[in-house]
């Protein structure tokens, strides 16, 4: 009965990469010693003696990246090579493992999809070109766009060959390894996208070799005084704790052999991302985890799981409350395992999992061991179980068809793939089961189900009794959906209600498809009202032009789906009209532009009949000559801002925004001597302009690091910055800095926008 512990920080050989410590050893290991260890790695599963495409394909890709090196000084191949070991020991096709090592060659050296088409096969080509399209972007645009975008293909590059996202995996996976090499800003960057998008996506794969990993190589970055002080805690009676795990093994052992069943036991320590998720879920400090030890028993048969169930409750008293079946409630990724918590004899609690050795290879490579090498052909019923993995995939492709706006995309996917979500399990009344986020409700229950149900829906029964629709559905509950063809589909309420990224997402477009026309109207008005409030003529920015340009910009595909948006609270009005009149604006400063030509000729020779004064930072004030031009303190003007000029008494004319206090409020008698102005096309690209913002937030700690850290990404130099804190621990942020125009500024609150807690941001207005 082979006995094995696993601790975190272990030592591994080097061959077991998946497995081994967080930190990434500093000393090299030569490409051709790596490439001996990946030959090594694939014979370990692969029957065949004929590797010679393994050998082509790293020689290709060692040519192609000659002269190519790493930030950590390394040859470039040395990345690929890893890549593809990680593939080997997920006991992946050639294939996998060919366009592993090639996975660079097309988007860093001269070789194209053609070249390696002609030298590997359609089949290698579809996957290289599959994970160089997700790199293939213009990092010229906003980075959450990019970063959605990057997300789109990637998931139709999965639904082709999944393949595609196990490569793409690995690739992450490696390159977390060597992160240390990377600037501060892109360790953060990389870990967040890591911890937020693949560590989720390897988990629904069910692949927990590689999402354990990642988890902790993220955490390691993003979090490193939680990270660090957690290793601490964990390592701090490690001898002590390997000795209590191996009595437990002992014990367990002898028990389960008298028994007369065969089983192969393990114990473990719980990983630390793994840990800190519970404690932050649970709210509890480390010591308050009961199954932060875990054995693991591994036998032959699911009947053999339930006979060591019995032989270890006779054994230990279990925790009442800790006992999970996931063999007969899978979890949505086809985990399968008994887990209870034990007292030991000592008083410590621990976890015991137990599961069949199949269930153990589910569990560790999911939709991986799909693609484990096998002798004959993959049988009907292993594709079913693949399908079934697949289907969320297909749910997450249906909501690319759906979703145009890719902020309103990411945001979906990173909502479904939290990781600090837990889940509750419930049933239909036919028995199956379903599910669920910890907290929905019934709501969410229907639209699991379809869509047709959810819109329909008009009560429900949990456990045969009726419930309102807001009932928090608890593990084991029976639902029954009470549906009605009169029902006038789901209500704005339910949005606030409902927890799941499906159910909302349906509500969302039921609102979209049923009250189009209704949200056409309502735009329409929102639009017209805040036209007259602005003094702009709704029908000079509506041409045709100007209306293509705004379609482009937000991905419709005609002026009434805009309206619509506009009208269900997708998009602002505020932001239709200005860029329509952005649009107008440039049209109009053409136009005006040929014609001021004439005139300055034609007043030149007429003695300067009418002039205009080209002023201070790149502004004309129509009629006024050689007057002294200065920018109001109190509102700050920059390009792209409606401005006004302020005929000052012995101060020359100062520009204000339109929009500023002290514009607004002037006396009628003042306002004679408010006079036209506006900024010069093509001002000056490196004149600066001071502006302030207020940022309104939700005090936290760590909040003024992440502004600040802001700014310095952006390579704003901050002028000045005052916090004031009220007695609801409610803060706002003045910050003073130089920026290039409005489109700078608009670039910058928006990444303002995202930080968490800040709820809004207004520019000093007077």
């Amino acid at each position: 009965m082979p006995e094995n512990i696993e601790l975190p920080g272990a030592s591994h050989n080097k061959t077991n990469q998946v497995e081994r410590a967080v930190d990434t050893p500093a000393d090299f290991t030569s490409p051709e010693e790596l490439y001996k260890d990946l030959i090594a790695a694939i014979k370990k599963y692969h029957p065949s003696t004929d590797l010679s495409d393994i050998e082509k394909a790293y020689e290709t890709a060692r040519k192609a990246h000659e002269g190519q090196f790493r930030k950590s000084g390394e040859p470039y191949i040395i990345h690929p090579l890893c890549v593809a070991i990680i593939l080997a020991e997920l006991e992946l096709d050639k294939e996998s493992i060919i366009a592993g090592l090639l996975h660079d060659v097309v988007e860093d050296t001269v070789m194209t999809s053609e070249d390696v088409a002609k030298e590997f096969g359609d089949e290698v080509a579809l996957l290289v070109d599959g994970v160089t399209k997700l790199t293939q972007l213009n990092y010229q645009h906003d980075k959450i766009e990019v970063q959605a975008e990057n997300l789109r293909k990637m998931f139709l590059a999965m639904a082709k060959d999944i393949r595609v996202i196990l490569i793409k995996l690995a690739d992450r996976l490696h390159n977390m390894r060597t992160m240390q090499y990377q600037s501060p800003a892109k360790q953060i960057e990389k870990s967040r996208e890591t911890m937020e998008i693949y560590a989720p996506i390897a988990h629904r794969l069910g692949i927990s070799k590689i999402k354990v990993e990642l988890d902790d190589l993220s955490m390691k970055y993003l979090m490193p005084d939680v990270y660090n002080d957690l290793v601490e805690q964990v390592n701090l009676n490690r001898p002590g704790r390997e000795a209590f795990i191996k009595s437990i093994i002992k014990e367990v052992g002898m028990h389960i052999s008298n028994a007369g069943i065969e089983a192969e036991i393990d114990g473990r320590v719980k990983h630390f991302f793994s840990i800190y998720r519970k404690m932050v879920n649970q709210n509890k400090t480390l010591d308050q985890i009961y199954d932060i030890f875990a054995v693991r028993i591994k036998v032959d048969t699911v009947k053999d799981c339930y006979a060591a169930l019995g032989v270890i409750h006779e054994m230990y008293k279990p925790i009442p409350g800790r006992f999970k079946d996931y063999i007969a409630m899978p979890k949505p990724n086809n985990y399968q395992s008994l887990h209870t918590t034990l007292i030991a004899s000592n008083g410590q609690p621990f976890e015991i999992q137990i599961r069949t050795y199949e269930m153990h290879k589910i569990a560790e490579y999911g939709i991986a061991a799909h693609w484990k090498y096998k002798e004959g052909k993959t049988g009907e019923k292993d594709n079913q179980s693949e399908e079934a993995k697949l289907s969320w995939l297909r749910q997450i492709l249906e909501w690319q068809k759906e979703m145009s706006d890719n902020k309103e995309f990411l945001s979906s996917i990173k909502n479904d793939l939290n990781l600090f979500s837990d889940s509750v399990y419930c049933f239909t009344p036919s028995g199956d089961v379903k599910n669920l986020p910890a907290g929905s409700c019934p709501i969410d229950f229907a639209y699991s189900i379809h869509s047709a149900v959810g819109n329909k829906m008009v009560g429900a029964r949990v456990n045969g009794k009726l419930v309102n629709i807001d009932y928090i559905i608890k593990n084991g509950d029976r639902i029954e959906i009470i549906t009605s063809q009169n029902s006038k589909g789901p209500s704005r309420d339910w949005l606030s209600i409902v927890k799941s990224t499906q159910a909302k997402n349906k509500i969302n477009q039921w609102f979209k498809q049923e009250l189009k026309e209704d949200n056409i109207i309502k735009g329409k008005e929102m639009v017209a009202n805040y036209c007259k409030t602005k003094g702009i003529v709704l029908s000079e920015i509506t041409k045709p032009e100007y209306v293509e340009k705004c379609l482009n910009k937000y991905g419709f595909k005609d002026w009434d789906s805009i309206l619509a948006a506009v009208g269900h609270g997708a998009l602002k009005e505020s932001q239709i009209v200005n860029r329509l009149n952005e649009e107008h604006l440039k049209t109009k400063k053409a136009e005006v532009t040929d014609k001021d030509v004439l005139e300055e000729i034609v007043a030149a020779e007429s003695k300067e009949k009418s002039k205009k004064k080209e002023g201070k930072g790149g502004i004309v004030v129509k009629g006024i000559h050689d007057v002294a031009v200065r920018f109001s303190k109190c509102c700050n003007p920059v390009p792209g801002d409606e401005i006004v000029g302020f005929v000052t008494r012995g101060r020359g004319i100062s520009i204000h925004r339109t929009d500023c206090v002290n514009i607004i409020n002037f006396p009628a008698n003042e306002r004679a001597r408010l006079i036209e102005a506006e900024w010069e096309q093509g001002q000056t690209a490196g004149d600066t302009y001071e502006v302030e913002i207020n940022i309104f937030a939700n005090n936290r700690t760590g909040l003024i690091v992440d502004i600040s850290r802001m700014f310095t990404e952006a390579e704003i130099d901050v002028k000045s910055m005052n916090c004031r804190l009220n007695k609801k621990e409610f803060a706002t942020i003045s910050v003073g800095f130089d920026i290039h125009g409005k489109e700078e500024l608009n670039r910058i609150i928006d990444k303002l926008r995202k930080i968490d807690g800040v709820t809004d941001i207004t520019r000093t207005a007077g």
